[in-house]
């Protein structure tokens, strides 16, 4: 058997999933691929359109017609791949702080997921991919190759976002930064539409005593296993 073409990351807020896809995905040659930037690109269609992102059924209808495009970077300048709205690259315009304040809203409705799902297994089935979100192996793909619930306890996950915004030179409170982390991670579990979850053909890399380079090699080890 050769090696996995599609590969699931799921796991919780802070768990550093989102690193652990990016270096899988450069060691491979893979397209790295985080559902998140969908969410993002649809919001920011919804901006420049002058759509009210709570108006549940506008947001919906805009998922059913918007085309979304994931791709390896094709410039230098510190992305991890390429997004595209309608053929427009808005890599670092989905990062806004309007978009910001707003993803969170959209990314909720049920019409919304549904579409993002659909264009997220369309770049999926393309592509070799290492893709990374909440849902991937439970709703995305379920059938994907390989599938990786990297985990850490709230009080890590905590310490190295702390840390992190420390390092940026930013004010943090590591006690609100744990709330933070606690509540997000009731509500990705207990939401109705893909909450998220540990699927039983998933293997579990726990990561609160490894540093990401043991963790990079645990995730190298089951590729090359498969």
């Amino acid at each position: 058997m050769g090696l996995p073409t599609t590969i699931a990351i799921d796991g919780p807020a802070a768990s550093g999933k989102s690193t652990l896809g990016v270096l899988l995905a450069q060691a491979l040659g893979y397209l790295y691929f985080d559902t998140g930037v969908m969410y993002r690109a649809l919001t920011l269609a919804a901006l420049q359109r002058g759509l009210n992102v709570h108006d549940e059924a506008a947001i919906g209808a805009l998922a059913e017609t918007v085309h979304i495009d994931v791709g390896p970077p094709s410039v230098e300048d510190g992305r991890d791949c390429d997004v595209f709205l309608d053929g427009q690259d808005v890599t670092w315009e989905i990062r806004s702080d309007a978009v910001n304040s707003f993803v969170s809203d959209v990314s909720v409705y049920a019409a919304v997921r549904k579409a993002m799902t659909d264009q997220q297994r369309r770049i999926a089935y393309a592509n070799k991919v290492v893709v990374v979100g909440r849902d991937i192996g439970s709703v995305v793909i379920p059938d994907a190759d390989l599938k990786i619930y990297l985990d850490a306890s709230a009080e890590v996950r905590a310490q190295r976002r702390y840390q992190e915004m420390i390092n940026r030179g930013e004010a943090a409170d590591y006690e609100a930064v744990l709330r933070s982390l606690k509540n997000r991670d009731q509500i990705d579990s207990t939401r109705e539409i893909a909450p998220l979850k540990v699927v039983e053909d998933a293997v579990v890399i726990n990561s609160d005593d490894l540093g990401i380079e043991e963790v990079l090699e645990k995730a190298k080890e089951l590729v090359y296993r498969v």
